[in-house]
């Protein structure tokens, strides 16, 4: 799974050059979240995780305390989930997750990224069935035989553990996202370099350099795109 954690890398550096970018989109998600149940991530789990998520992105907190006050007020915004799945070119795989208050116009931007830099949308299932959702926790400070000890002191089995230069990822099922963390946390561990859950790949490809460079554009259009959260593919955009 190493070469999915390079991916994973690549798209965190992209979305840490733009931080405002993902400041906003943060604030959606928390704003969201917040909303759909009570706004107190001791109380919200599904909250307590996306909080976890902003704190690896370095997100201030008046962000995160201003979303979760606006969540708080009631806001009248009503938000929809959504998931869209397309190719890329020479057989790349790409799935978008949006949060929207306007589904005609999501689709219609979407579509149109797909479709103006060398892509194409896909019915639903078309792409997913070919990934799987994962809940990904990276540490420093730890190797792989003391995360493997303390895994195993917390009954906790995971998918994979890979040990990749200063960081020890674990690779679990979604479901194990708090438990992996609060095992970390019993060891003082108090900062992720990730913790996410994503759609990774069952099989990754490499393109051609002038295939991998039209990609690129295709997957950069669907992130500027305002209501666009996340966006997983199954390319090895290598190191």
């Amino acid at each position: 799974m190493g070469r999915k954690w390079n991916n994973i890398k690549e798209k965190k550096a992209s979305k840490d050059a733009n931080t405002s970018r993902v400041y906003s989109k943060f604030a959606l998600e928390i704003y969201v979240t917040a909303k759909q149940g009570e706004p107190d991530p001791e109380s919200n789990q599904a909250l307590k995780f996306v909080l976890e998520r902003a704190k690896t992105y370095n997100v201030p907190k008046n962000i995160i305390d201003r979303a979760i006050e606006k969540a708080k007020g009631g806001g009248e915004d009503n938000y929809d989930e959504l998931r869209y799945e397309g190719f890329g070119p020479n057989g790349s795989m790409i799935i978008v997750d949006a949060l929207t208050n306007n589904v005609n116009r999501t689709a219609s931007n979407v579509r149109a990224a797909f479709g103006k830099n060398g892509g194409n949308m896909g019915v639903s299932g078309s792409v997913s069935y070919m990934f799987d959702a994962t809940a990904v926790i990276g540490v420093e400070g730890k190797n792989e035989e003391e995360v493997l000890e303390m895994l195993m002191e917390h009954d906790i089995d995971v998918r994979d553990i890979v040990e990749e230069e200063d960081t020890v990822i674990v690779y679990a099922e979604p479901d194990q996202f708090n438990a992996v963390q609060e095992a970390f946390k019993s060891t003082g561990v108090t900062d992720f370099k990730v913790a996410e859950l994503t759609m990774l790949a069952q099989n990754d490809i490499s393109l051609s350099e002038d295939a991998q460079a039209q990609f690129e554009k295709l997957i950069d259009a669907l992130e500027d795109l305002e209501d666009v959260q996340q966006v997983y593919h199954n390319v090895d955009l290598g190191e």
